[in-house]
């Protein structure tokens, strides 16, 4: 019997987490118990064995395991070149190019690990999606730039973090239609003071994600009544380019009128609480998703499980020292010496136990956090990818701070609240 390499998103073989990925098979749950989804197809786990048997790259993945790290880099480096750059196997293209031709267009094709999006590791932001995809060549590049994302530097370095390396597991991929969001962003099921919150922005989520604005934040009670909705500065947006004739998507200014203001209504935003609290019961835990909103109403793009720590009382010492105020990773309190970065070039500075103060807190930053004492930043939010690594590993964060990098001093005694949303610093 052929084998099939692709999965619809609404059958019940995709809610198998070992076939799709966690990510997938999380969206497939949800689907099957009636919320709100884009639908879609994924590209099994399998697909990808057969394009590492296909390119005879079996025996490279298996050396991996036992090398010495200079060997494993040039490992990774053979096998992540192989899969952008050689033909697909053809019986792996014929089903994938079928799956794709019945697809709605443009769409978003995003990596779905077997490691990701679990209890003990959710890797936010270290693997690749593609939004805005169209054209069957698009596509083919898409998918083996998210299957090569298994082995790039930062995706080894985070796992290496956990204990695994990229020989023990494998890459399924997400197709789906992208959403015509005119709002987007994330949303926590619970947070440390017993609140829901939900971080929003103008266009598509990938702002949010990367740290490159401050979203609103807008806090609910567990029983979905807004308590506060707080504006962010989302001087920017993200949107599909093909409406206008262009391919992928493009940065575009917000209009001055909305920077700050609110992307969702009351009663909106109360409707999202309630299909996160559904989405709690289909998965059976706390979760942090991403959603979007168009015409038709709310859409539920990623469901993962959500890391949250108890929250601790800060040495009272501290509340006489100025503060500045912003979003919680919703992580505990720390201490330490301030070094504020204004270039990568810098980290080099950032000593175990230091606080970094940067402007924007993307998930490139993530090989830093095992080091560091807590992350203050200047973009960002509750529910950025960076947010989300910080919270896994039980270190504190406050995001979207005003000026930091400038009213902080660099080498001063810092205190960050990461449930009260607060950084202070010795004068």
């Amino acid at each position: 019997m052929k084998q099939s390499f692709t999965l619809p998103l609404s059958s019940a073989a995709a809610t198998d987490a070992s076939c799709v990925g966690p990510k997938a098979a999380n969206l497939a749950a949800l689907a099957r118990a009636g919320l709100p989804t884009p639908g879609g197809f994924c590209i099994t786990a399998d697909a990808y064995w057969r394009e590492i048997e296909h390119l005879g790259l079996s025996d490279l993945v298996r050396q991996y395991a036992g090398a010495d790290p200079p060997a494993q880099r040039r490992l990774a480096v053979e096998i992540r070149l192989k899969l952008y750059q050689e033909a697909l196997a053809p019986d792996l293209y014929l089903d994938v190019i079928a799956a794709w031709a019945a697809e709605r267009k443009p769409a978003a094709v995003r990596s779905s690990a077997l490691i990701e999006d679990r209890a003990d590791g959710n890797f936010a932001g270290q693997f690749e999606s593609f939004l805005g995809i169209a054209g069957e060549a698009e596509f083919i590049t898409a998918l083996r730039a998210c299957w090569a994302a298994l082995w790039t530097t930062t995706a080894r370095r985070s796992m290496a973090q956990h204990e695994q390396n990229p020989a023990q597991t494998a890459m399924a991929v997400l197709v789906q239609p992208l959403v015509a969001a005119r709002a987007s962003g994330g949303a926590l099921s619970e947070t440390a003071d017993g609140q829901m919150l939900v971080s929003a922005t103008w266009g598509l989520g990938s702002t949010i994600a990367q740290g490159e604005v401050v979203p609103d934040r807008i806090v609910l009670s567990r029983q979905g009544f807004v308590r506060s909705n707080e504006a962010g500065r989302k001087h920017h947006r993200e949107a599909c380019s093909h409406a206008a004739g262009g391919a992928g998507t493009s940065p575009q200014a917000v209009p001055a009128a909305l920077v700050r203001a609110p992307c969702l209504k009351a009663g909106e935003a109360t409707a999202l609480g309630r299909l996160m609290r559904k989405a709690e019961g289909v998965l059976g835990m706390p979760v942090e998703i991403e959603w979007a909103l168009d015409d038709d109403g709310f859409k539920l793009l990623q469901a993962r499980p959500l890391h949250m720590k108890p929250a601790t009382v800060p040495d009272a010492i501290w509340l006489r020292h100025p503060g500045l105020n912003g979003h919680p990773a919703g992580v505990g309190w720390g201490s330490g010496r301030a070094v504020v970065v204004n270039c990568e070039c810098e980290l080099s500075r950032v000593a175990p136990g230091d606080i970094l103060v940067t402007r924007v807190a993307g998930p490139a930053l993530s090989h830093i956090l095992p080091r560091v004492g807590g992350v203050v930043a200047e973009l960002g939010g509750s529910t950025s990818h960076l947010a989300s690594l910080a919270r896994e590993r039980g270190i504190p964060a406050v995001l979207g701070v005003l000026d930091a990098t400038r009213r902080i001093p660099d080498g001063a005694q810092v205190a960050v609240d990461g449930v009260a949303g607060v950084v202070r610093w010795l004068a």
